[in-house]
């Protein structure tokens, strides 16, 4: 049985989150991604505290134990960031350090942009920042993708989350292995090879076993976790993605005047997204520290190498100190 840390339901922005909040001292926020919550940062939690940090670990709006706004414009980049520093508030914190993996570092690169009074240090973990896109729509319709079936088209589609919701044990089983490094390289990205029309069920095997990096009890909490609100709440954060370029024009061109650390899977198939972002990724910040890619890991870095990610973060925390 899973040892539930005692968790706290912050009000904030509109929303009540509930997040483990832990230790004393700066505070650390993290953020999980699709389709994860709080426990996502089940290892790296405790090394944090006894670092002498406070904690704070949102299921971030629409996941898990958080309450799930039904209007899909409740979940655009200036809610998802206000709620980031709402915690902050509600803990007495001024400044913060962030660290964010999948959309959770999307969330945190973006808090730091938009409230750099606020954000202390930054750190994302698998989704490189290579600035704004030209046009709002160059993630959910990429070049070479016409016809083609693309995740993030498919989920601005009204319903796309009752196909993941129809068994969610299969859903999450084929999501853990497809993406991470237990998966040949590239099989996430073999999608754009089927019709538009495809189901993910279809074209990505749902395997009999589980990774070594993943129980079964685990697994079985995760699946009791998606009871309340299902996916629907994380797939309307991909219904946003239009919106947030139209919501943040302040964002051309601008840098992170904050110390920043990037740190992902070898693996992690979400690099191939933008290939050239190891070149164009410094442009935007004034002060990163590191780029760091980890060996033998894919996108559940946290979970498939956690002491390589524990020690990486416990160094940028000590750099940044």
């Amino acid at each position: 049985m899973i040892n539930e840390p005692a968790f706290q339901y912050i009000n904030t922005n509109g929303v009540t989150l509930r997040t483990v909040v832990k230790g004393k001292g700066p505070l650390v926020i993290l953020l999980h991604g699709f389709p994860e919550f709080w426990h996502l940062w089940r290892h790296q939690i405790d090394p944090i505290v006894e670092a002498g940090y406070q904690v704070a670990v949102p299921d971030q709006r629409g996941y898990a134990g958080s309450e799930a706004p039904e209007a899909i414009e409740d979940y655009d980049i200036l809610h998802l960031t206000a709620d980031v520093v709402g915690i902050a508030d509600a803990l007495g914190h001024d400044d913060f350090t962030v660290i964010g993996q999948d959309w959770g570092c999307i969330v945190a690169w973006h808090t730091a942009l938009l409230y750099p009074d606020r954000v202390s240090a930054v750190m994302g973990l698998s989704v490189p920042y290579w600035g704004r896109a030209e046009t709002p729509d160059a993630l959910v319709n990429p070049p070479g993708l016409d016809g083609k079936f693309w995740y993030i088209r498919n989920f601005q589609q009204a319903g796309a989350e009752l196909a993941l919701e129809a068994n969610p044990e299969a859903t999450l089983r084929m999501t853990y292995h497809v993406i991470s490094a237990d998966s040949p390289p590239g099989s996430w990205m073999k999608q754009a090879a089927f019709p538009a029309e495809t189901s993910m069920a279809e074209m990505f095997d749902v395997p009999a076993e589980l990774p070594p990096w993943l129980s079964q009890e685990d697994l079985e909490y995760h699946i009791a976790q998606f009871q309340k609100n299902g996916f629907r709440g994380g797939v309307n954060w991909y219904r946003n993605i239009e919106r947030n370029w139209h919501l943040t024009p302040q964002l051309a061109g601008a840098t992170f005047k904050q110390p920043a650390h990037f740190i992902a899977g070898a693996e992690d198939d979400v690099l191939l997204y933008v290939p050239d972002w190891q070149d164009r990724m410094p442009e935007h910040f004034e002060d990163l520290r590191r780029i760091q890619l980890i060996e033998g890991a894919g996108h559940w870095l946290m979970l498939e190498k956690p002491d390589e990610v524990t020690a990486e973060i416990l160094r940028f925390l000590k750099d940044t100190a």
